[in-house]
Order: structure tokens, then sequence, then C-alpha cells
């Protein structure tokens, strides 16, 4: 007999829109921002007519008429009938399942080398995070390099194909997040990813090649009328410590569907756009651009213009205040 839960449990852990990538497939946001169109994956076409809605977890094709969620899908792009679909879903699911395993895994053993290695609380403090409660509530840890593949697979018992696969560890095994800050990128408090922030030499950020989950503690700030947005893990911290808690992160300046699908799910909120002030203007144009998208899926927003040169961890590291900040915010506009 169906299982209809778990059904709705492999939906659950195979986002449509992540499913679709697997396929290559590219889209742009479209009305309200919980869709994206692209061309469809199921005939041929020429002008895109296959939609995705994110909030409802559904596809529609306006040129071959097919519509539905994950399950439908699947059915129609491998010719399968309902029953192997699911199956075909329940492998992957599994697949998915153990990458989890593997990344807590990875997670707690970086979290146990970070009050072991006083280069990188050293780094730490010169970022300006001192409070242990809080290093420990973003789940913080270090990647020494030189032992996280022998602990993986000695103690933990996992598959080095499987380090290789998911980016921790190159051929060689050796550790591809080497000297680099872990912070555990979570989807629904599952780890999706891992961002790693060099301690040392370029390049400075580096993500393991796959999604890289949803907003920082969004499951915390949902309800919140208005929202704090920052590029980057030190600009949250940096603004958490201060009391400004409604503080969220993308991890970058660009935001991915779902993260804007997240930001769109109160049409009453209003987000603050605090990017970095660049020389170069970059942070101000990310900002400008996701202003305007935002004002499209009918949201307020509005762009916070720090001190030239700096970011919000660096204003507070430079001697900023809260009242500053503050006043950052008063003074915050439109486009």
């Amino acid at each position: 007999m169906f299982d209809c839960n778990e059904a709705e449990k492999l939906k659950r852990d195979l986002p449509l829109l992540d499913y679709l990538k697997r396929f290559h497939w590219t889209s742009r946001r479209v009305g309200s921002g919980q869709e994206y169109v692209g061309l469809c994956l199921l005939h041929s076409e020429t002008h895109p007519s296959f939609y995705v809605n994110v909030a409802k977890d559904l596809f529609f094709c306006h040129g071959c008429g097919c519509g539905g969620d994950l399950i439908r899908f699947v059915q129609i792009y491998f010719k399968l009938s309902f029953r192997d679909s699911v199956a075909h879903l329940r492998k992957e699911s599994a697949q998915v399942a153990d990458d989890r395993d593997l990344l807590g895994d990875t997670v707690a053993f970086y979290q146990y080398q970070l009050p072991r290695h006083e280069e990188a609380l050293d780094y730490l403090r010169k970022r300006g995070l001192r409070d242990p409660g809080l290093i420990r509530h973003l789940g913080l840890g270090y990647a020494p390099g030189g032992s996280l593949r022998d602990h993986l697979l000695s103690v933990c018992g996992h598959r080095f194909d499987r380090l290789v696969s998911l980016g921790l560890t190159n051929r060689h095994g050796r550790d591809c997040l080497f000297r680099r800050i872990i912070f555990p990128c979570l989807n629904q408090d599952r780890i999706v990813n891992l961002y790693g922030r060099s301690i040392g030499p370029p390049p400075p950020h580096r993500f393991l090649p796959r999604a890289k989950g949803g907003l920082v503690a969004w499951e915390t700030l949902r309800n919140a009328p208005t929202v704090i947005l920052v590029e980057g893990l030190f600009d949250l911290a940096a603004l958490w410590q201060t009391g400004f808690c409604n503080t969220t992160s993308a991890l970058g300046c660009h935001l991915t569907a779902e993260q804007f699908s997240q930001l769109c799910d109160d049409p009453k909120r209003t987000i603050f756009i605090a990017f970095d002030s660049d020389a170069n203007a970059a942070g101000l144009h990310a900002a400008s651009k996701l202003a305007l998208e935002l004002e499209k899926a009918g949201l307020q927003s509005r762009i916070v213009r720090l001190p030239d040169g700096h970011d919000p961890n660096s204003f507070f590291i430079s001697g900023a205040t809260a009242d500053d900040f503050r006043r950052c915010l008063e003074r915050a506009g439109g486009l």
C-alpha cells in the first residue's frame, strides 16, 4: 500500500527546484518572486514556458501542458509508473540522508578542532567575534588540514569516494577547506553545505559544490516585521553581538531562489539591505538590484549606506556603536 507520508517526506528532502538543477535547468525569477521560468525539460522548445512555484513546490509547462509535483515530474521525465517513481526518489533520498550524516560528522570534527588551534581563535578575535556563546550558537569550527580524511574513514566509517564527491577532500585526500573557519549552512535545521572563510591566502570564500541552503537563522526570524540582510557571516555576528538579532545573511550578495522566496513569504515585511560599501560600488550595485527585485515582488526595502570602505563587521571593529548603526538604519532610503 502506498504511504502518503512517505511521498511528503520525499518532497521535503528533495525540493523540486533543487532537483531540477541536477538536470542543469536554468531559470529566471518572474512575478511575485515565488515563481521561476525556464525551458521545459519535458519537451523541445525555444521559448521558456516551464514554470516552478517555489512556495507550492509545483511545476507547470504552458507549452506541453504537463504539471504537478516532484513525483509527477519524475514519472514523465523517466517514463515511470507512480510506484516506480517513488522507488526512484526513495533511492535518491537515501543518498541525501547519507550525505547529511557525512556533513554532520565533518562539522562535529571541525567544531572539536576550533578551540585547539590558536591561529583560528586569534582570527576570530581580530574579526571582533569574542563571545564563546555566539561561536557555539553559530556552530563554527576550524579545518586545520591533515586529519579529516582519516577521521571520517577510520572513526566514522564513511567511504572515501563520498568525501571526494561532496568536495570535502580532493582525490589525494587533502582537505578542500584547509585553514578555514567553517560555518554549517542549514535548511530546516539540516546541514546542506559548509562555508569556509580563509584565515590565510585567497580565495577567501569557499562552499562545497552544492546548494548553499537558506538564509541564516531564518526559522527564528521569519515572523519579524523588519529584517536586516547582510552579505557575510562576520557581518551577521557583529550585528547579533550588538543587539540587532533580526539580522540574517545570504552568505554573499546574490540570493538563491530559496533565499529570495524566504524574504518574500510575508508581503508586509521591510528589508534593510546592509551590503558592503566597496570602493568599486559592487555592494551598492548588488543592493540596488536586489531592492528592485523586492519591489517587484511587493516588498518594501531600504538600502543601508555605511561609511565608504566598510561592511557591518569592519564598521564595528573601527569603533562604531549600536547607536551609530541605528542611525544608519534611520537614514536608509529606497531606490
